[in-house]
């Protein structure tokens, strides 16, 4: 994908107008979430072709039957994460890497996982050529998370899963945060779950949608790298 900016379309006024009605006007409050869902250029993050309808309250497809999720949702699995800036963040689910962009502008160092090649390799090259360097992108399988840069302090699953993948449990630092939507293959409950020495306090924050998470701890399907 070519960075290219659109001339006939104020793509800074649209993500403006987008963070006003769609994020604080929903009730996100984290100042830095705001700064970032304001900063970070969603439309390079879908094809040229829907790059208009970049802002605009809805998922978008990605292509291999993938999708970038709606603005709100991103904002809001984000705050949840309660990031600070010095920590370490596991996304499962890279897509087209723009939640990994929101998460590189709020933490130290994000090791993310895509379990499609295509879309790994485009959202590497993306991020690298808009300056996050503080993203690591890995071509696997998602669920089983990633053992040799645990533990971290806040994990996102940006697809749907049926389960709590154990190994992302296993990953947690003491304190840490994990925030995966579970449920059937039509509809989940968004679910944090943070780790104490006592073990894990699990909070229902409400329903969503998302594509499903194909892997080991997840949905099973045909590699589609194969």
């Amino acid at each position: 994908m070519k960075v290219v900016e659109d001339k006939m379309i104020d793509f800074p006024k649209a993500r403006l107008k987008m963070v006003e009605e769609q994020i604080i006007a929903k009730g996100i409050k984290d100042p830095r979430v705001i700064k970032a869902m304001k900063k970070v250029p969603r439309h390079l993050f879908v094809e040229e072709a829907l790059q208009a309808q970049a802002y605009s309250d809805h998922p978008l497809p990605i292509g291999e039957k993938q999708t970038i999720s709606q603005p709100y949702m991103v904002a809001l699995m984000t705050e949840t994460l309660e990031l600070k800036g010095r920590e370490k963040v596991l996304e499962v689910g890279a897509g087209s890497g723009y939640q990994a962009a929101i998460l590189a502008e709020l933490a130290a160092k994000v090791f993310s996982i895509e379990r499609v090649r295509v879309l790994g390799l485009r959202a590497r090259k993306l991020l690298y050529d808009l300056g996050y360097f503080n993203v690591e992108i890995k071509i696997s399988d998602g669920t089983h998370g990633w053992a040799e840069e645990k533990p971290f302090d806040a994990i996102i699953v940006t697809a749907g899963s049926p389960v709590i993948s154990q190994p992302l449990l296993d990953q947690l630092a003491i304190g840490g945060r994990l925030i995966i939507p579970v449920g059937d293959a039509f509809a989940q409950d968004l679910i944090r779950v943070t780790k104490t020495e006592e073990g894990f306090r699990k909070e229902d924050l409400g329903g969503c949608r998302f594509v499903k998470l194909i892997g080991k701890y997840g949905w099973q399907e045909e590699d589609p790298n194969a």
